[in-house]
């Protein structure tokens, strides 16, 4: 599993964060604190508190493709 902070501060960045999740065929997930949702449901991404960086889990051991996509959302 891979996992990283991810930060997403508007609709666009959401719409977009879902768009190259959703191309993969491994799960992802967001947690949040108690909560983690799949990375693939805009509503799910909406229930979770976006003021600060969430967690992304990848469940495969190498999720470069999907890195690279979603690189501008990645935080340290």
């Amino acid at each position: 599993m891979q996992k990283m902070k991810i930060k997403l501060e508007a609709i666009n960045d959401v719409k977009e964060f879902v768009s190259a999740v959703t191309l993969c065929d491994y799960d992802v997930d967001l947690v949040s604190g108690r909560y983690s949702i799949d990375a693939k449901s805009i509503m799910g991404i909406f229930s979770l508190d976006l003021s600060r960086p969430v967690e992304l889990q990848a469940h495969v051991d190498n999720c470069d493709d999907l890195v690279e996509k979603i690189k501008k959302f990645v935080v340290e």
